[in-house]
Formats: C-alpha cells, sequence, structure tokens
C-alpha cells in the first residue's frame, strides 16, 4: 500500500487508559500493537483521531515515550467531545503521525524555554519527557505554563513531580485564582522576563493562544534570543492532513505539512494579520 493511502486510511486503535484532566479535558493512553501502521511520532506532531461515525480531528501527540501514543483532548466541539467520552476498551481511528515537530536536535547543548498557555501544554509535554529522559545532552530547561484557572491546569500531578525536581526550572500562574489557589497569578509572559537562560545559547518553543504567542516571542527577541531559535505551533481545522485539499492553507504554508511547528520569523507576518 502506498504511504499516501496508507496516510488517508484510519487505523484501528484500542483505547487503553483515559485520565480525566479538566472538566473538559481527557488524556487518551492508546494501544499500538508491535508493527502498527501508525508510528509512535515525534514531540509537536500530530494524529487525526476518527471517533467512528462522527469525524476527524487533529490532536497533538502528547506521548512520554516512543512505545505510547497519547493525546490530551479539549471538548470544544462534536468530535471532540465525542473523543471525550471514550472509555477503556472503546476504538477509535487513527491516521499519522503527521507534520513538523519540535526542534529537539537544534535544541540539543542548548537551553531551553517553553511557554504553554492552557491546552498548549499537551504538545510541549513530550518536550519535557525527552529532555528529561537525557538530560545531560540540554541546557537549563525552563517551563513557563498559564491556565485561565488552577481547575483548568493539565497534568497537575505531573506539575508537582517536575516542580520538585532540580534539573527543571517550572513556573506556573493562572489569571484568575480562588481560595485554595496560592500561587501566581497573572499573564504567563510576565514569568518569561526573569527565565534563568543564556539568550545567545537558548532555544524558545511556544504553544497556546496566538496573541500569547506572539507576546512571548517578541519578550524573548526581546533578551537577544535570536528569531532563529525561536518556534510555535500553529493550530488550523485539518481535513486531509496531508497537504492535498488545502483546507489549512495560511499563504503560502500548509499548517498540516509544513507545521505545526513553525520557526517565528517564517510566520510572524502571518500572525500579525487578524482573522486570518
Amino acid at each position: 500500500m502506498s504511504a499516501a493511502v496508507t496516510q488517508l486510511a484510519p487505523v484501528p486503535l484500542r483505547v487503553a487508559a483515559v485520565v480525566r484532566e479538566t472538566a473538559d479535558s481527557v488524556t487518551l493512553t492508546l494501544a499500538r500493537p508491535d508493527g502498527s501502521a501508525v508510528g509512535p511520532g515525534a514531540p509537536g506532531q500530530f494524529n487525526m483521531l476518527y471517533p467512528f461515525g462522527i469525524g476527524e480531528a487533529a490532536i497533538s501527540l502528547s506521548s512520554d515515550s516512543a512505545e505510547t501514543l497519547v493525546h490530551t483532548v479539549r471538548g470544544v466541539g462534536a468530535v471532540s467531545e465525542a473523543l471525550g467520552r471514550l472509555r477503556p476498551g472503546d476504538w477509535v481511528g487513527v491516521r499519522g503521525p503527521f507534520g513538523a515537530g519540535w526542534p529537539l536536535e537544534a535544541a540539543r547543548g542548548r537551553d531551553i524555554v517553553l511557554v504553554a498557555g492552557g491546552i498548549g501544554l499537551a504538545p510541549l509535554r513530550s518536550v519535557i519527557h525527552a529532555v528529561l529522559r537525557d538530560r545531560a545532552a540540554f541546557g537549563r530547561l525552563f517551563v513557563a505554563y498559564g491556565a485561565r484557572t488552577p481547575r483548568e491546569r493539565l497534568y497537575v500531578a505531573e506539575l508537582e513531580d517536575w516542580q520538585a525536581r532540580s534539573d527543571i526550572d517550572i513556573a506556573v500562574t493562572v489569571d484568575a485564582g480562588d481560595a485554595h489557589w496560592s500561587g501566581r497569578v497573572g499573564f504567563v509572559t510576565a514569568l518569561l522576563a526573569n527565565a534563568p537562560i543564556d539568550p545567545a545559547r537558548c532555544i524558545v518553543m511556544a504553544c497556546g493562544p496566538e496573541v500569547m504567542m506572539r507576546a512571548a516571542a517578541r519578550q524573548m527577541l526581546g533578551r537577544g534570543v535570536p528569531i532563529e531559535n525561536v518556534y510555535v505551533s500553529l493550530e488550523r481545522n485539518m481535513k486531509c492532513a496531508a497537504g492535498l485539499c488545502g483546507h489549512c492553507q495560511v499563504g503560502p504554508l500548509f499548517m498540516c505539512k509544513d507545521g505545526p511547528v513553525f520557526p517565528f520569523g517564517r510566520v510572524q507576518d502571518l500572525l500579525g494579520v487578524r482573522e486570518i
């Protein structure tokens, strides 16, 4: 079977585990048998997930190893809400992996700043795990994560584990606290001013609302990080995911095959256009 046909044919995989993250978000672990037509993927890539009879949606990989397929899904429409109703033992169609991932090889030997807003932590979770597995190969790791409220934070137990480690700096903030929140309150970009990194040898990876990514990129550029070392992940509705239908085309770029991860310099002009 040709690669093009394989990309367009969903493979049924069984749901191995479901973790409720927030009121509207779940993390699905999918069983990937040996020899599966669906590869493990790289940090930053995505799969097309198909709850049978509903439709497909592009969901980023948030796996913590090459042996698992993990996706964190926020219910915002018919497809993602159907994915959120899956239970262990259910089946889901999967196509992928697709797209360009985070520049982990280029980051070796460098300091890393990860900036995540809301569900944007999901595509960066696999970067954190990859760096921690090969910790000596990278410089300092600083993670800035912002959520709207304490209840909307993803991976709460993992966040606590990461914060307890000495080989990662992680700062968490929320837009609005509650009676039980004693942490930071404010925009995630406010955490970047004192990020403990060497700008000249730093790579920045940002994922979240586009207004946040623009602000984070400009702030890190202002600190002296070269523009070619700043990366963002862009989200658009996908259909074919293989660059055939043009549904996710923005200017000369296809989000599915040229992205979703882009050097900021390649897309900064597009991000400055309203409603694009």
